[in-house]
């Protein structure tokens, strides 16, 4: 499973690996209440994701790595969404991994400057999605899985070999159909 944090959107995706191929079984993102407190808005991620790992039980949950750019009170936001998609993944004992923004593009578009466009083109090229995901949040969160199960072996796939998960409604919005 793959995570964009962020407090506002948080992008999540979920990549199966099997045979040397991957296939999306679901994405979308988590919306805070802009006008909420942080603490509650952070709680709001923490139960969705939570819900997601319960229904996907992936084996594995990779999250993008901090960005500092010029605003550090956004990059204090995104550390604490990220810290609570940890606490969900620590809590049912799954193995989180952080890749960088860069380490993502040039693992989805062999560039670590690709645009945001180009991100979402390629995600859906590589999932083999009739349209690519509308949403950066998602896009990004399924690149992120990408990126993931491109540096680990099959036994660390993202889906337990043997449960067959039904794409749901997120995917089918990402996706313009069902998959």
């Amino acid at each position: 499973m793959g995570i964009d944090p962020g407090v506002a959107s948080t992008g999540f995706g979920v990549v199966r690996v099997a045979g040397g191929r991957m296939t999306a079984i679901d994405g979308g993102v988590i919306e805070a209440p802009p006008d909420a407190p942080a603490g509650a808005r952070l709680a709001r991620i923490h139960e969705s994701l939570a819900e997601l790992i319960e229904w996907h039980e992936p084996a594995a949950l990779a999250l993008e790595d901090l960005y500092f750019g010029r605003n550090a009170r956004s990059a204090i936001a995104v550390g604490q969404a990220r810290g609570v998609a940890m606490l969900a993944a620590a809590q049912r004992d799954i193995p989180t991994f952080d890749y960088t923004p860069q380490a993502v593009k040039m693992s989805v578009c062999g560039s670590g400057a690709a645009a945001k466009a180009q991100v979402q083109q390629m995600v859906g090229s590589l999932l083999g999605l009739p349209n690519p995901p509308d949403s950066d949040h998602a896009a990004d969160a399924l690149a992120v899985a990408i990126c993931h199960a491109g540096h680990t072996r099959p036994a660390h796939a993202f889906a337990p070999i043997g449960r067959e998960s039904e794409p749901r409604l997120a995917l089918d919005r990402l996706a313009g159909e069902a998959l």
